[in-house]
């Protein structure tokens, strides 16, 4: 749910083309790209100021104090990831993220993170148009977005109960636990598309790199993934408006019959990006899943409905003063279709959270003391007003027992992210 922390302005970049993290980011940090940015991920990563070769990796280290409503408080090093980032060669570059996350008592866990391997060519000419066209090989649908927009590249999505497929905090969600990826083209600077198919890994393979099964999406077939939109870069703006579309048949578990899946939704961009010295994101992304159950079956004496739908939306607005200091705040809502059989104990997965952070970072920007390597000082508050489609005793508990209210699942952190 916190996972708004992730950085995506990896420094082995920085080394590579010899432009400042604030170059490619709104926020010195990340993870929001802006125009200069977006086009070096298109690029595949590639880019270069032609000064020798780099050593394509970097590190970060992520430590956090939380304070959640009801629990303990802990003080802890929450993660420490290495990155292989960066070009390979004029045509083929990545991005790779190896973490380890602390699970409490100084318990470690390693796994692989991200993945987003390319092949492009640059250059050329289409009816006279500029044109990129490329191959991307990735383990989460949208993280290869060049907009960021997408969940899995923004790092950002409603908690659910029951979720999209697209949505990163999703129960059994595709993040990090398929491999696939697609064609993509960028015809004329504006105009981006995407096609693609994706399979969900062995369970083993799962556990091989690090991932609980207990998340496994289940066994996935006939996957098909559609990318569109349309980029506007004003130099001192810039818009997008995009479409998404998922669609698969999906056994979970695995040895079930198969539910057919379809994802469709839409996104909003805007930047003011002036001179770099207040800049404001706002970005809107709607995703609607509708859902055919392969099986109805009867729980607790209830017959479960033979089809329904789940819908995730995110709002959020961010400021950045100077690429240093910044505000972000973002609306969460997930719903659900109303379904008693499969959704106790009030019949619906609604969720309704709001996130509100204020961060500090002092490098990667051409003037400061270091362009090469980051630091960011974060508060963030994570606030719950709806779950299990209310506020009050969300988990049903009978008369007697202690009840647990949306706003005990509120945490407040305070972090602080090193990138070297």
């Amino acid at each position: 749910m916190l996972a708004g922390n992730s950085a995506h302005a990896v420094p082995a970049y920085a080394r590579q083309t010899g432009s400042a993290c604030a170059d490619c980011h709104a926020g010195a940090y990340g993870p929001a790209l802006t125009p200069y940015g977006m086009r070096f991920k298109l690029n595949g990563y590639t880019d270069t100021d032609g000064q020798g070769t780099k050593i394509p990796v970097a590190a970060q280290l992520i430590g956090t104090r939380t304070v959640p409503e009801r629990g303990d408080n802990t003080t802890q090093l929450t993660e420490a990831d290495i990155y292989l980032a960066g070009r390979i060669s004029d045509h083929l570059g990545g991005f790779v993220k190896v973490e380890t996350d602390n699970n409490g008592k100084n318990q470690f866990s390693t796994k692989l993170s991200n993945l987003d391997l390319r092949f492009v060519a640059k250059d050329l000419k289409i009816a006279g148009k500029d044109t990129i066209v490329g191959v991307s090989v990735n383990n989460s649908p949208g993280f290869d977005d060049p907009i960021g927009a997408l969940p899995n590249a923004s790092t950002l999505g409603p908690p659910a109960i029951s979720g999209t497929l697209l949505n990163l905090s999703s129960p059994n969600s595709l993040n990090n636990r398929v491999i696939g990826g697609g064609v993509y083209a960028l015809y004329d600077d504006n105009w981006y598309g995407e096609i693609g198919t994706y399979n969900a890994m062995p369970t083993s393979t799962q556990d091989h790199l690090g991932y609980n099964t207990s998340g496994d999406p289940g066994r996935l077939s006939d996957t098909g993934y559609f990318r569109f939109a349309y980029m506007k870069d004003m130099k001192r703006q810039f818009f997008s408006a995009g479409v998404v579309a998922l669609t698969t048949k999906r056994q979970l578990p695995r040895n079930a019959q198969s539910d057919d899946i379809t994802d469709l939704g839409y996104d909003l961009t805007y930047q003011f990006l002036g001179n770099r010295e207040h800049i404001v994101q706002a970005s809107f992304v709607n995703i609607l899943e509708q859902r055919n159950y392969g099986s109805t079956p009867t729980i607790n004496g209830l017959a479960a409905k033979s089809r329904g739908d789940a819908h995730d939306r995110t709002l959020s607005v961010t400021y950045t003063f100077l690429q240093s200091y910044a505000l972000q705040v973002a609306h969460l809502v997930s719903t659900g279709t109303e379904d008693p059989a499969r959704y106790p104990p009030f019949g619906t997965p609604d969720s309704t959270a709001n996130l509100i952070s204020l961060y500090w970072t002092p490098f990667g920007k051409d003037d400061s003391f270091t362009s090469k390597a980051n630091l960011k000082i974060a508060a963030t508050w994570f606030r719950f007003t709806r779950f299990n489609g209310v506020s009050d005793n969300i988990f049903g508990a009978p008369p007697g027992v202690p009840m647990t209210q949306a706003k005990d699942l509120d945490a407040f952190t305070l972090s602080a992210s090193v990138a070297f």
